[in-house]
């Protein structure tokens, strides 16, 4: 998957200006940047939600408005920030909708088995009967997750997964995304704000500034004083930690 000099106008504001991106395969690619750098319009745009203004994004060397729908539900899936479900749905019910793209609605016993295991992967067992609003937050994140797993995808996209998490949840959910990319082989791409989390659980990190990349690279390349100060207009200082660059930031 990869983008091309792609731009996003509304109206006159330029929200997005030549990113030219490509995504490595079976990695966790974080994007990071302040509000209003254009990460989840990015995102928007690698999911056909947000038309593009200019530019290209191909996905497995097809330019993405080719591809018909149902097709590419079959290869990239996308968990928005925004997820409020309006019908008294129990977890089980709401994870099979995943396997909506490949059944129709006409679930197989193939299908129901890919349903049993999203759940366990997501440790939703003793969940799985209980309605969505029963649910914590941590808890009703995880069975979205599980959704996205069971449509069983080659690429996930996931906007600030762990947005209105508390520390436990936001972690436990990140150490998800590693599995999902270390055990099942996927590509996962999220928008992050804690850059800490980006810095331990990615493999590359695309920092955005003003609707363009500032840096993109491996951890190492990216996480770094100079390039996160100038990003935020803020000082920031780098420790190690397991081997992994920290930030303390004032």
């Amino acid at each position: 998957m990869k983008v091309q000099n792609l731009s996003k106008k509304y109206d006159d504001k330029i929200v997005l200006d030549g990113v030219t991106l490509e995504f490595s395969e079976k990695s966790v690619i974080s994007l990071i940047g302040p509000n209003g750098a254009g990460k989840s319009t990015l995102m928007g745009i690698i999911s056909r939600l947000v038309e593009r203004s200019g530019g290209a994004a191909y996905f497995d060397g097809k330019d993405l408005k080719e591809w018909k729908s149902g097709e590419l539900a079959k290869r990239l899936s996308i968990l928005t920030q925004s997820h409020n479900v309006q019908m008294k749905l129990t977890v089980r019910e709401l994870v099979s909708f995943g396997r909506f793209p490949h059944s129709a609605g006409r679930l197989s016993k193939e299908d129901y088995e890919i349903v049993d295991r999203a759940i366990a992967y997501m440790e939703l067992g003793e969940l799985q009967d209980k309605f969505i609003d029963e649910l914590s937050g941590g808890q009703r994140q995880r069975a979205f997750i599980a959704m996205v797993i069971a449509q069983d995808t080659k690429v996930i996209l996931l906007d600030e997964p762990t947005n209105n998490l508390d520390i436990y949840h936001a972690t436990q959910m990140m150490r998800m995304v590693r599995r999902l990319c270390d055990e099942l082989g996927k590509t996962v791409v999220l928008v992050l704000h804690e850059i800490n989390y980006a810095s331990f659980y990615s493999d590359f990190v695309c920092a955005m500034k003003d609707g363009r990349i500032a840096k993109f690279g491996t951890v190492e390349e990216v996480i770094t004083k100079e390039v996160l100060s100038s990003i935020y207009q803020v000082d920031f200082e780098i420790m190690q930690v397991n081997g992994k660059p920290m930030t303390i930031y004032y």
